[in-house]
Parts: C-alpha cells; sequence; structure tokens
C-alpha cells in the first residue's frame, strides 16, 4: 500500500524555532561555523524523531486494520441530493485523530467534507457527508483518502481506506413520485393536471355494476339483472393496449440550459417524458422511445412495451443520454420511424423549435400523420421572456424587449403553422412540460383519438 507523508504542525513549529533561533544567533555575533552546525544537530535530530513517529504510527496504524464502509442509494436522480453514511471499524486499543475526505465523481457537488474523525481501537466510528449529482450517468466514487496524525504531532500519513463504488444517476423521479401519490390521493389537480370532460364513453368493457341513477338504459345487462333481482349495468373504460411512441431530440439544440443544477433542457426532456410513460403504462398502455440527433452509434430505440417493469427499462436505456453536437434531421427521423413501427401509436415529437425549422419539421410531421396520431411538442426558452419582460430604462433595453418580442412572435406564428387538422401541440417552458403532455395525453385518450 502506498503511503504519503506530511509534515505536521509540531515539525513545521520546530523548524521554524530553531530557524529563528540560530538567526538570530547570527546576527548577535556568533561564528558562522558554530551556527551552521547548531542548525545540522538542530535538523538531525528533528528528522530523526519525525523518522520515530512516523514508524511507530505507521506501524500502529496498520495493526489497527482500519476499514470504511460506504452507505448511500443504489440509484441517485439529477440536482436531488443524498446522505452518504460513512462507517470506520478499527481494531486494538489506540485512538487517532483523521481528516477522511471521500474521492467523489467530478460531476458531484458535496457539503461535508472533509469529515473531522476520531477513531477508537475496537469500536466503530460513524460520519456523514451531503453529496448532489449534476449530471446524469454512472459515476465512481473511489477509495477515499485519510489524514492520521502521528502518535507526537510530527507527521500525517496519508492512506487510502475502502474501495471504488459505481451508481447510476437516473432522470429526477420526484415528478413522477408526485403523481402517483396525488393519483391515489385523487388531488392531481395540485399538480396541474386537468380532469377533462369524457366525450363519449371507452369501449373496452371493465365491470358490472349496480345501476345508479345518471347510467345509460342501453348499458343495462339483462341476464345479469334477472340473476340478481335489480338493475346491473356494464361499465366500460378507456382503450387499452393502445400505444405511445415517443421521438426525442437529442441534437444540439437541446443542450441549452437555464436555471440551476439538473436545468438543462435535455435534463427536463426525460423527466418529462419519464411521467408520460409513467401514466401511459398505467393506462395500459405500451410505449416505446426513439432518439435522433446524435450519431448512429448512440442513438436509442427501445421498442414499445408495457407493464411495470416497462418504465424501469425505459430508464436503464435513457438515463446516461447526452444531448449532442449534431443537426437533428427530423425527416431522416420520421422515416426511420415509420419503417421500424407499422402500428398506429400516438407519436410524441419532443424538440426545442426554432423558426427556421418550419418546412423540415412540416415534412416530417406530414409524413408521421399519414399513419399516426402526432403530438408535437417544444420546449420554450425563459431566457427569450426574461429579455422581453425586463424594464425600459436601460439603455439597451427597448433594443432587447423589441428583438425578443419580434423573435417570440415569429417563432410562435411558425409554431402554429405547423398545425394540421386535429393537431396536438405543446409550446411550454421545462419545467411544465411533463404536465402538459400527461394532459394533452389524457385530451386525446378521452376523445378517443388514437
Amino acid at each position: 500500500m502506498q503511503v504519503t507523508v506530511i509534515p505536521g504542525r509540531t515539525t513545521l513549529c520546530a523548524i521554524a524555532l530553531g530557524s529563528g533561533s540560530v538567526l538570530a544567533a547570527l546576527v548577535a555575533g556568533m561564528p558562522v561555523a558554530t551556527g551552521a552546525a547548531i542548525a545540522l544537530a538542530w535538523t538531525l535530530g528533528l528528522l530523526g524523531l519525525f523518522a520515530a513517529d512516523f514508524g511507530v504510527t505507521r506501524r500502529a496504524w496498520h495493526r489497527a486494520a482500519p476499514r470504511l464502509q460506504r452507505r448511500l442509494p443504489t440509484a441517485l436522480a439529477i440536482a436531488v441530493e443524498c446522505e452518504v453514511h460513512l462507517a470506520i471499524e478499527t481494531e486494538g486499543t489506540g485512538q487517532w485523530q483523521c481528516a477522511l475526505f471521500d474521492y467523489v465523481h467530478p460531476t458531484l457537488q458535496t457539503r461535508g467534507l472533509p469529515v473531522a474523525l476520531v477513531l477508537r481501537g475496537g469500536a466503530r466510528t460513524t460520519a456523514s457527508y451531503f453529496m448532489t449529482p449534476t449530471r446524469r450517468g454512472l459515476i465512481t466514487l473511489q477509495a477515499a483518502a485519510v489524514r492520521v496524525r502521528s502518535r507526537f504531532g510530527l507527521c500525517e500519513l496519508v492512506e487510502r481506506l475502502g474501495g471504488d463504488e459505481s451508481r447510476r444517476v437516473f432522470p429526477d423521479f420526484s415528478q413522477v413520485a408526485r403523481y402517483a401519490w396525488l393519483a391515489g390521493d385523487r388531488r392531481l389537480g395540485e399538480l396541474g393536471i386537468k380532469s377533462l370532460p369524457r366525450r363519449g364513453e371507452g369501449t373496452d368493457f371493465e365491470q358490472l355494476a349496480e345501476y345508479r341513477p345518471g347510467d345509460s338504459v342501453r348499458h343495462i345487462d339483462w341476464k345479469a339483472t334477472r340473476r340478481f333481482g335489480k338493475p346491473v349495468v356494464r361499465e366500460f373504460q378507456d382503450e387499452r393496449d393502445q400505444c405511445v411512441m415517443l421521438l426525442l431530440d437529442a441534437g444540439r439544440r437541446m443542450r441549452a440550459e437555464e436555471g440551476p443544477v439538473g436545468g438543462g433542457f435535455f435534463d427536463h426532456v426525460l423527466n418529462a417524458v419519464m411521467l408520460l410513460a409513467y401514466v401511459a403504462l398505467r393506462h395500459g398502455d405500451e410505449v416505446g422511445v426513439m432518439t435522433f440527433g446524435t450519431p448512429a452509434a448512440e442513438a436509442r430505440a427501445v421498442a414499445p412495451r408495457k407493464g411495470a417493469a416497462a418504465l424501469d427499462f425505459l430508464m436503464g436505456k435513457l438515463y446516461d443520454l447526452q444531448p449532442t453536437l449534431a443537426h437533428s434531421d427530423y425527416t431522416a427521423a420520421a422515416s426511420a420511424l415509420m419503417s421500424r413501427h407499422g402500428k398506429r401509436a400516438l407519436v410524441v415529437v419532443v424538440t426545442n423549435f426554432r423558426d427556421e425549422d418550419s418546412s423540415e419539421l412540416a415534412h416530417a410531421l406530414e409524413l408521421l400523420r399519414t399513419r399516426h396520431l402526432v403530438l408535437l411538442a417544444s420546449l420554450r426558452e425563459r431566457a427569450v421572456s426574461a429579455l422581453a419582460d425586463q424594464p425600459l430604462g436601460a439603455d439597451e433595453a427597448p433594443v432587447e424587449v423589441a428583438s425578443a418580442h419580434l423573435y417570440e412572435q415569429s417563432r410562435r406564428d411558425a409554431f402554429r403553422r405547423l398545425a394540421a387538422r386535429d393537431a396536438l401541440m405543446v409550446d411550454a417552458p421545462p419545467e411544465r412540460l411533463g404536465i402538459e403532455l400527461v394532459n394533452r395525453y389524457h385530451a386525446a385518450k378521452l376523445a378517443g383519438l388514437i
């Protein structure tokens, strides 16, 4: 095991004291040769004590055989702080003053490091610190470094404890978890999910139920009514076994960053599509994913699937996907989806639309609409809105405000021109994207458009 040693505070003070004393004596008239001899003797003596202290401390530390264990979640979420628990067990009877610094991945922000510890032989010492992931993907925590104060304080040993550990950083689960909680409590309005009036009724039989005033007479099941001796009606649910295909832009337009950690456009996109996937899977539909705007080797494609495990599978495929510098070819993406997926589906195209994309995107949407129902979702940049809403007091503010309004108007007009009959469209700020997608999905289901 490689060991690094650094001088302790006592050694530095001894060096300063010896140097100052010799210098003062030389100034007072001591011969240079005598001063040199005293300095040499002082240095050799200090080195001897330093070596002895280092040897004693190192042997005692190895006899103590310290062992480090970390306890942290098996999976992390971007921009969500988590606590890392540390436990160090030592043998023997000695006591050690230490400072521990955990070698975490560069994309992690930490709070509470280094950790000051007093280790006691034969006991278990615990501590903790906090870390916040700032980027999705695989992260590694390397062996921790611990600075151990020597027995006499002349030096400090720097050794490594523990081993390497890896964790996966996923998109933020909080919106999905909150949806699940509020759905069970029937308070989805707090999340922004609209309760839309039903236009028509589902066609899939769900169950038999006792007749209640207001139920349709044509849904009375006469055989069940005769059997139970009271009116019984058939209840229906929205059609299941339908398909939702997510077509995600991972090109250069999705590299925009707004706000704090986890505020990247593509991070918000993944949060939103995971919420939509969760809702669609709960409704019995199957969900698939295709990405575009990436080199062929980095593209992701997941065939539609359903069931409770489908969401975990989707997360496992997309959690480490990062937007690239490549141009997003809408037409090629639409052609690829048409060739791979023949069943009619709700195709959700998520991108960062600009007015110069109108012609290319319009051709891609026209191609998709020949077979599928298409929902076009675009992220609206808050930076442009902030420029448009700024006060006009500054010298350049009027020009900036006018330019921002002109840009927004041009973009809005171009976006609306993409609409066709019965088109579904979403233009929302990043943090609202998931809610708007779910609302549009519910509207399409209730209207029987899929």
